[in-house]
């Protein structure tokens, strides 16, 4: 991983500025006020009920999700659950052993058994192992599109071909067309398909932005497209006014969310970390208020090992920019792109 020092060349010139001056800093959060991947109050509670090995509460949640038909709540809470798992097994594994038929835990399962093989050198050989358990989620609730995100990556895993790929897509998009998470699931295998070609990737998210709601979180699939351009050195250029669309796409969805609330917040660290990229300072700012203390993972482990002080090194780094009024629009080498040194 890339030192926190070894930053990104926006996030380095900004660090050269003057600290922040005390009226701009009025109204946010401390340092060890900030708190990183903060889950909503009922995943948390059902994480803390899993600790004590009692795995009702996660299974209530995900009934809950199901019958309500909450796809996105449901990813969320499905993949914060399975990273639990990973480390501490043991409310899982009374829950499926008790109920091995139950969609909830079916889909957890196959979750966790991706993520379990992920890691490993021999992942595509594990991963083809799991694919029974993926089978088995996806038969639990047809409308449910979780099981077919799960296969949309473990096909990426998988380095499955372009035609069965396309075949799982197809099933997901039936069942949930705006679901953010096979979306996800799709640009990354494209990304990988394609590696390099980021224009390819950003017309996917355009259109599939353009086709979605705008309370949609696939509005911000354009964002997540740039960032990977923005901390990619291959492919060629993607222009400018492209990037800052994807952008003000986001930017836009952000602000039909309620501010610092721990459910939008990685929507938000994402804006942010594209929008200080294109040194669109006074933007940035603005995440930043509405991000409040719920920094995320991702996206700053991508630079670092340890992505809270990342975080909160760049929130100290705008609010010096903004100060000193750095260019909002610099010159850029590659239509927009910042090089980063790590790739």
């Amino acid at each position: 991983m890339v030192d926190t020092m070894a930053l990104l060349h926006p996030f380095s010139r900004a660090a050269r500025t003057p600290r922040a001056e005390p009226r701009l800093s009025t109204g946010f959060p401390a340092d060890d006020e900030v708190l990183l991947d903060v889950p909503d109050d009922g995943l948390g509670a059902a994480l803390v009920a899993a600790a004590r090995g009692e795995h009702r509460p996660a299974a209530d949640l995900l009934a809950a999700t199901r019958r309500g038909a909450d796809w996105e709540g449901r990813d969320r809470c499905v993949r914060r659950l399975a990273a639990f798992a990973c480390s501490r097994a043991e409310w899982f594994e009374q829950w499926y052993a008790a109920a091995p038929n139950d969609p909830d835990a079916r889909v957890v399962a196959a979750q966790l058994a991706v993520d379990r093989a992920w890691p490993s050198p021999a992942r595509s050989e594990l991963l083809r192992e799991v694919s029974p358990l993926i089978t088995a989620a996806a038969r639990g609730d047809d409308r449910d599109p979780v099981p077919w995100r799960i296969a949309l990556d473990h096909a990426r895993g998988a380095n499955a071909g372009h035609k069965y790929f396309e075949e799982l897509w197809e099933a997901a998009v039936r069942r949930a067309p705006h679901h953010y998470g096979c979306h996800v699931a799709a640009l990354d295998y494209l990304a990988a398909f394609w590696h390099g070609s980021h224009r390819e990737c950003l017309d996917f998210a355009d259109r599939a932005a353009q086709d979605a709601p705008e309370d949609s979180l696939v509005q911000g699939l354009p964002a997540r497209a740039a960032l990977a351009y923005l901390t990619d050195d291959c492919g060629p250029e993607v222009p400018r006014h492209r990037l800052d669309a994807a952008a003000d796409r986001a930017i836009a969805l952000s602000a039909r969310f309620p501010a610092a609330r721990p459910w939008p917040a990685e929507l938000r660290n994402k804006l942010m970390y594209v929008l200080v990229r294109l040194e669109r300072w006074d933007d940035a700012y603005a995440q930043l208020r509405l991000i409040g203390p719920y920094a995320t993972s991702f996206p700053w482990e991508r630079q670092s090992d340890d992505p809270l002080a990342l975080f909160l090194k760049t929130r100290d780094d705008i609010r010096s920019a903004v100060v000193s009024s750095l260019p909002r629009h610099p010159r850029s080498e590659r239509g927009g792109r910042a090089r980063s040194g790590d790739h």
